[in-house]
């Protein structure tokens, strides 16, 4: 906790620290924007401002504090409990702002910038529970690059709002999107992606989406495929040799219904709509031959098996290696791990790291979540600890 309420004497923190570029003011007694201001104000090098875990009330008059904020590029408002609408209201004091943060703040209806926020760059909503129908309505900041929409609930992402008739303009330079932990099942999302001719990178972990094996792999190879401009999956640089994997297996994958749709001559619109880039992918490698066609197969248990060692760092004991149905969820993997450790399963803590992002662990939290929901792939080690 800071214990700072306000700017202290006159002038005093522009004599003091006058190089300051970035303040934390994360769990403050600041009570007041105009409190913030007083202080900023004197910080003529201010680049960076968190504000995270305040209770700050509205300024009446926000256009008067902007010098205050004039050197404003990153500014965080994480767990503030704010609505975007505050937001907007507040947003005249930081007219050079690129980065925001405003994740946790329990938002939910997005409204349209009108005349703020134009040089954003960066915006993260992750943890917010968004109405998704109100996402594009951000759709016409003009530089935003990055967008964080993480934990939101979002099932779908409309690129255009339902009264406008185009969606050729929406998010004009959007190059990083990250939907990672939402309920996304429909592959209509990642087809309308393709209308964004900046996006590079892209986050889609921990969704619904099903490929027709009912393997992880296959789903993200899909996305690759669809995606022509995407350079990095899950925050793993996709290299030409697995792009060129993917989007021959595309064609392979769906080559029967094309030639169901009409193939060579004018596939149907309804094909053309769920493949939109099958035909660029034709046209770079040429339609798969009949033997190559891969027909759907029923959900084999083979395709199912995911190889996980299990290690334990808190423990002296050998790493186990298991193979477990993808399908298997949290639940049933502890009551095998209570027979094999005798340890109760509610002492039990699960989480698992991934070799295409070493160093980071991620926690297997819910019980009835399957390992496939979780983007558990062969190779991974899931880690026990118990209390």
């Amino acid at each position: 906790h800071c214990e700072v309420n306000g700017a202290g004497e006159a002038g005093e923190i522009r004599r003091r620290t006058p190089n300051v570029k970035w303040l934390d003011l994360s769990r403050s007694l600041l009570s007041k924007w105009e409190d913030v201001a007083a202080i900023t104000e004197q910080l003529e090098q201010l680049r960076g401002l968190e504000l995270c875990d305040n209770r700050l009330s509205l300024t009446s008059d926000p256009w008067a504090h902007q010098q205050a904020f004039r050197s404003l590029k990153v500014l965080a408002l994480n767990s503030c409990s704010i609505t975007w609408l505050e937001i907007l209201e507040c947003a005249p004091m930081w007219p050079q702002l690129e980065e925001l943060s405003v994740e946790n703040n329990n938002i939910t209806e997005l409204q349209r910038p009108e005349g703020v926020l134009q040089m954003l760059k960066i915006l993260r909503l992750s943890c917010n529970p968004l109405k998704q129908e109100t996402v594009c309505r951000l759709s016409s900041l003009p530089r935003l690059e990055q967008l964080n929409l993480s934990e939101t609930g979002l099932s779908s992402f409309q690129l255009e709002d339902a009264d406008q008739a185009s969606c050729t303009a929406a998010f004009p330079s959007l190059k990083s999107l990250n939907l990672d932990h939402n309920s996304i099942s429909e592959w209509r999302v990642i087809n309308d992606l393709t209308k964004l001719p900046d996006l590079v990178k892209l986050s889609c972990r921990n969704n619904k989406l099903l490929s027709r094996d009912g393997n992880l792999n296959t789903v993200n190879q899909m996305i690759i495929a669809k995606l022509g401009q995407l350079l990095y999956l899950n925050n793993s640089e996709i290299n030409p040799a697995e792009r060129k994997g993917a989007e021959l297996d595309y064609i392979k994958m769906f080559g029967e219904e094309w030639l169901k749709a009409g193939g060579p001559g004018q596939p149907s619109v309804e094909f053309t709509l769920q493949h939109p880039t099958y035909q660029r992918l034709i046209q770079k490698y040429g339609a798969a031959d009949e033997g190559e066609l891969k027909k759907p197969e029923p959900f084999a248990l083979k395709n199912q098996l995911l190889k996980i060692t299990f290690v334990f760092p808190e423990a002296e004991q050998k790493p186990i290696e298991k193979k477990l149905p993808a399908s298997m969820v949290i639940q049933k993997v502890k009551g095998l791990l209570y027979r094999l450790l005798k340890v109760p399963v509610s002492d039990l803590r699960l989480t698992y790291t991934s070799p295409k992002m070493p160093g980071t662990e991620f926690d297997l939290d819910s019980d009835l979540k399957t390992l496939q929901f979780y983007s558990i792939e062969n190779g991974d080690q899931v880690l026990v600890r118990w209390s």
